[in-house]
């Protein structure tokens, strides 16, 4: 696949143009939707049109989780989603939140769901199975990686925390990331706002490189700690994620009102911060 677009620059010039570093995300539920949408499987497409259209002025990313598509037999709205904000909200990245992870042919299909069927600019891998796992998402030239290193949920310090050559495993994961694995240039690391600690030992680890932060909002994350753990020089770097606060801000028809407010007010609590 040759073309001449690049995940991270893009991304580096949403930061800029936006001056914004909040990613929304996407985790549509139809049993939390307000009004004529409640329950309406067959509205995900308009629900999540309608946030997308409202949240943009105040983003630089968007998030689709596929979980919360595929379980609903929305594939197709997922495509006319992220179709949707390429036509509409040109320059914004779309990361498919997939978290896959399987042998090196498994992985080619699953880089082409990603990129040729869903064209995501971006798509969220698991590397437990080691590089080979991840080399078939660099064959599609620009696309971003985005791996999974120190994961916002409790139970990721189960295997993260544990000691490799010394150090904790999500340490040599970034290492490996930053050092060995990035030959695109097109990576980027999933840690989580739950453990600012950590954000900042990895932003040692991988300079510059992109992360995407997961755990503010709902789960928790503190957005001070983690803006001045993540931060890069130019005070940029992250994809400071945000689903439900955001999503179901509102609980009637004024729904996308609600959820803009609620991003233009995450986007100035982390610009308070840079």
């Amino acid at each position: 696949m040759s073309t001449s677009y690049s995940f991270v620059r893009s991304l580096s010039d949403a930061w800029q143009r936006t001056g914004s570093l909040l990613c929304v995300g996407l985790d549509p539920e139809p049993s939390r939707f307000p009004g004529a949408f409640a329950n309406r499987p067959d509205k995900i497409f308009d629900f999540c049109r309608d946030i997308v259209d409202a949240t943009a002025p105040f983003a630089s990313a968007f998030k689709p989780q596929i979980a919360y598509f595929a379980a609903h037999r929305a594939e197709d709205q997922l495509e006319a989603l992220i179709a949707h904000v390429h036509d509409k909200h040109p320059g914004l990245p779309v990361v498919l939140d997939a978290k896959r992870g399987d042998i090196g042919s498994t992985a080619e299909q699953y880089a082409r769901e990603a990129f040729e069927r869903y064209r995501a600019d971006a798509v969220t891998v698991n590397p437990y199975m080691g590089f080979d796992s991840i080399e078939p998402y660099l064959a599609h030239e620009g696309k971003g990686v985005v791996v999974l290193c120190r994961t916002s949920n409790p139970g990721g310090s189960d295997l993260q925390f544990l000691e490799a050559g010394g150090r904790p495993l999500y340490q040599v994961v970034a290492s490996l990331a930053a050092e060995k694995w990035n030959a695109s240039g097109q990576l980027a690391l999933v840690v989580g706002a739950t453990f600012p600690k950590e954000i900042e030992i990895v932003r040692g680890l991988v300079g510059d490189m992109p992360l995407l932060i997961p755990g503010i909002g709902a789960q928790g994350g503190d957005v001070e700690a983690t803006v001045r753990a993540g931060r890069t020089s130019a005070g940029a770097g992250m994809m400071i994620n945000s689903s439900r606060a955001i999503l179901y801000a509102g609980k009637d028809e004024h729904f996308a009102e609600a959820a803009a407010r609620a991003a233009q007010d995450t986007r100035d609590k982390i610009n308070a911060y840079r």
